[in-house]
């Protein structure tokens, strides 16, 4: 019966004119539109984590970039919960970010966007571990930022959102935000 459903499910699907956004692999128009990004320097570590997350996704070096990817950063810690004693029991740390693919042939903003994520860290007795719970944060954040990031140029351009016509640049939300960018 399990069978049946499943294959009545694809054929919903396939009637409804859903495609994978990677269709085609490497040779895709996702694949290979991120293949053609450039990443312009992010400072500061955050940007070091982010930066590197988002080269294990596009590659380091295009050979013949088409678009540069700008970023910018907003990490904030924010303590929350009270001990006895007053000390803080627990924070949160935010990873936004608001990036803009722009075209290098004309410089133009082709995409607008954000994304972010945040995560809670137990503050604990010791200090060095509680440093190493906000680094190790910091890196699941950066991770999961440049997830979303390239998942949403992977999904621009399937659907053909990444044109240089003169149209006023595409805004999207980050996914699960409020859709502010970071200030």
């Amino acid at each position: 019966m399990n069978a049946r459903v499943a294959l009545l499910a694809l054929l919903v699907l396939a009637g409804c004119g859903l495609q994978p956004v990677y269709s085609g692999g490497g040779h895709g128009v996702a694949a290979t539109t991120l293949d053609t990004i450039e990443i312009a320097p992010i400072p500061e570590k955050v940007g070091y984590l982010l930066t590197e997350a988002l080269q294990r996704r596009f590659g380091e070096h295009p050979a013949a970039p088409r678009y540069r990817l700008q970023v910018e950063l907003q990490d904030e810690i924010l303590g929350f919960g009270s001990r006895g004693d007053n000390s803080i029991a627990r924070e949160r740390r935010t990873l936004r970010a608001r990036y803009r693919l722009v075209s290098l042939a004309t410089g133009r903003i082709v995409l607008d966007a954000t994304a972010g994520s945040d995560v809670g860290i137990d503050r604990v007795s010791s200090d060095y571990a509680v440093v190493a719970a906000e680094s190790t944060a910091l890196e699941r954040l950066a991770t999961e930022v440049a997830r979303q990031i390239s998942a949403n140029l992977a999904l621009a351009a399937h659907d053909g959102r990444l044109t240089d016509d003169g149209a006023a640049a595409t805004v999207l939300p980050a996914a699960g935000s409020e859709g502010a960018p970071p200030r």
